[in-house]
């Protein structure tokens, strides 16, 4: 060992140990992986070199995020406090976490390999989303004391075998000039690894296994977590392309809609008998508004009494379901009206410009378009979508400090959200302007506080009941408001939540979890019906536009609900990796892996009893979500004027 004292023997050794370390864990559970996977590689030289050498090159590359701390330290630290005896404590103490975690992932990678044949992905980040249900998962799968135990026992090994080489760098002086420049020049490693690295480099082969075994599982849940998608065609089961889009074009025919003859779109031209309708349009979607909230669906709690009043004068879905289980998904359906693909949602996503939303038609027929929030846009990339898809993004940077009574980490109280879309329907109907403003609320959020005196919850309680029974209060007002407007009698209001307040159940998909209310409210324009046929959030923009007779080219994968039979209708519901897909009271749940599975699910309850597949329903489900994301990957999901 003697020859590697001088390789360690200066300031900035610890860098080269600590990558000497992660490359070695690395390397011993890369070997791992290739002997359970030997039976699916393919037997090459050079794939077990690129194996090795590609996989060298991401170890490298996460070496150099993970040395940072270390590198920061070895750089402030003087030489008259560097070289005392006393350093090694926080100097062991860095090295014993940075391993601790190193070692902890690569027992996990291991473990996720069992389970799912590939490096870290989407699903791994998606623990992260369901910490409670993973961790509760964890604890009755294995002896984690045991687990633990054997981490840290590992991990002072380590420490003691290198104990000699982490120490050496003590017996080096540097000046701090000299520091700076070698800890500058350290800087452009990481740096580069983030600019210039991504995980494709690693496909050398057609054969799975080769591919992922080159990764690195540290910098694979890295690249999922920037990503946000779980490929479709690579975990879940698939149909043939031209077939999925031609169970799509039939189920999307509607008398007034001629397909094109590109047989792999979904491309339709709406052409009503009728002139089309200048109405108005305020979309407000409403955050974590479970249906059972409502008095109207069994509620005691008397905390939407407005809602509920409001209910028996607006064409109201009782049978309403959102996609998801986030803000982002319940965007992402009302705007783009097309089923949740696996990942994160498309309002997250790279490449997500330019794409056929709601505001894309809208501002194509002269309306304003804009999407208001009460907080900070960036959150979410909500943003950068909607200012990217047809969308003047309004957020709580541009609202009157005069409308703000009431402030929380995620923005201002939604009284001050609605006053400013009220001024905004103001400014565009002055200019002679038709609008379209879609508005997402905060208020009904944790610490759900809102400003006192409105309600009869105080604010400083903190409950979801107040949130709800301020959020009632705050959309009352809100139409209060805009009933003394000379807009208002051309204005259609719809109200409909992101996605309900909690999503977990004792079923993978708990349908009763993704029940919220949807309403749509212009007492001079839409007849009050209680509608009763099972909706889905994508399908509110096509069924609005059909409402309101417009002409348009279509790429909606929603329903125009009144101009579709009603044995046709059917819902999707969705986590991060479970796609659901119900009609004929059947849900059908497309897992990774390739699984799926059918249940007869209970509404009311989210139970579900497992029933035997139905070919022709799982064909369709599969269908829906290949074809979706087959549609988004391939272009023709974007908008064309």
């Amino acid at each position: 060992m003697k020859k590697w004292d001088a390789f360690f023997k200066q300031r900035f050794g610890p860098l080269f140990l600590l990558t000497l370390i992660i490359c070695s864990i690395s390397f011993i559970t890369r070997l791992i992986l290739l002997i359970k996977s030997w039976q699916g590689l393919e037997f090459s030289a050079l794939y077990f070199l690129g194996i090795f050498f590609i996989g060298l090159f991401y170890d490298l590359v996460v070496s150099c995020f993970f040395a940072i701390p270390v590198a920061l330290y070895c750089w402030l630290i003087n030489d008259s406090f560097f070289q005392k005896k006393w350093q090694r404590i926080p100097l062991f103490l860095l090295f014993f976490i940075l391993i601790f975690i190193i070692v902890s992932v690569a027992g996990s990678e291991i473990v996720f390999w069992n389970e799912f044949n590939v490096r870290f992905n989407f699903i791994a980040v998606d623990y992260l989303v369901y910490t409670n249900e993973v961790l509760g998962n964890i604890e009755e799968s294995y002896n984690m004391p045991l687990i633990i135990s054997a981490v840290i026992l590992i991990t002072l090994l380590i420490l003691f075998l290198v104990r000699n080489w982490l120490t050496l760098s003590q017996q080096s002086s540097m000046r701090f000039g000299k520091r700076t420049a070698g800890f500058l020049f350290f800087l452009l490693f990481p740096l580069a690894g983030y600019f210039l690295v991504n995980n494709h480099f690693k496909n050398i082969s057609k054969n799975n296994y080769v591919n992922e075994l080159g990764g690195n599982g540290i910098y694979e849940f890295g690249a999922a977590f920037w990503n946000n998608e779980l490929d479709y065609n690579r975990f879940y089961l698939t149909n043939n392309d031209t077939a999925n889009i031609k169970i799509l074009r039939t189920q999307l025919q509607t008398t007034n809609a001629v397909f094109t003859n590109d047989p792999l779109s979904v491309d339709r031209v709406i052409q009503n008998d009728s002139a089309e309708k200048k109405w108005n349009v305020v979309l407000i979607s409403v955050e974590s508004l479970s249906a059972d909230y409502l008095q109207y669906f069994g509620s005691k709690d008397n905390i939407t009494p407005y809602l509920d009043s409001l209910i028996p004068y607006s064409l109201f879905f009782k049978n309403f379901y959102a996609s998801g289980t986030r803000t982002v998904r319940g965007l992402e359906a009302l705007s783009l009206g097309i089923p949740p693909t696996p990942g994160q949602s498309i309002v997250r996503r790279p490449n997500n410009e330019n794409m056929f939303t709601m505001g894309s038609v809208l501002k194509s027929k002269g309306y304003d378009v804009n999407f208001i929030y009460g907080g900070n846009s960036f959150f979410d990339n909500m943003g950068y979508f909607f200012s990217h898809n047809g969308y003047t993004v309004l957020d709580k940077s541009d609202i009157p400090d005069s409308f703000v009574h009431h402030s929380t980490a995620w923005g201002i109280e939604d009284e001050a959200a609605y006053n400013f879309c009220l001024q905004q329907c103001d400014k565009s109907y002055k200019k002679g302007s038709l609008f379209f403003n879609h508005l997402m609320t905060i208020s009904n959020h944790r610490p759900y506080t809102y400003p006192e005196g409105r309600i009869d919850i105080p604010s400083t309680s903190q409950t979801a009941q107040g949130g709800v029974k301020y959020t009632d209060y705050a959309i009352h007002k809100f139409l209060t408001d805009a009933s003394k407007k000379p807009w208002f009698n051309n204005t259609v209001f719809v109200i409909v939540a992101d996605h309900c307040s909690r999503s977990a159940g004792k079923t993978d998909l708990p349908v009763n979890r993704y029940h919220i209310p949807c309403f749509i409210f212009a007492p001079q324009l839409v007849k009050p019906v209680i509608e009763d046929r099972l909706a889905s959030q994508i399908d509110l923009a096509p069924t609005l536009f059909g409402m309101m007779n417009i002409n348009y080219t279509s790429r909606f994968l929603g329903f125009d609900l009144f101009r579709t039979p009603v044995e046709r209708d059917r819902v999707f519901i969705s986590t991060y990796q479970d796609m659901g897909f119900i009609k004929d009271n059947k849900l059908v749940i497309l897992a990774p892996q390739k699984k799926i599975t059918m249940f007869q699910p209970d509404f009311s309850t989210g139970n579900a009893s497992q029933v035997s597949l139905s070919p022709e329903l799982c064909k369709e489900a599969i269908a829906w979500y290949q074809g979706a994301g087959f549609l988004v990957k391939s272009g023709k999901y974007l908008f064309k004027k």
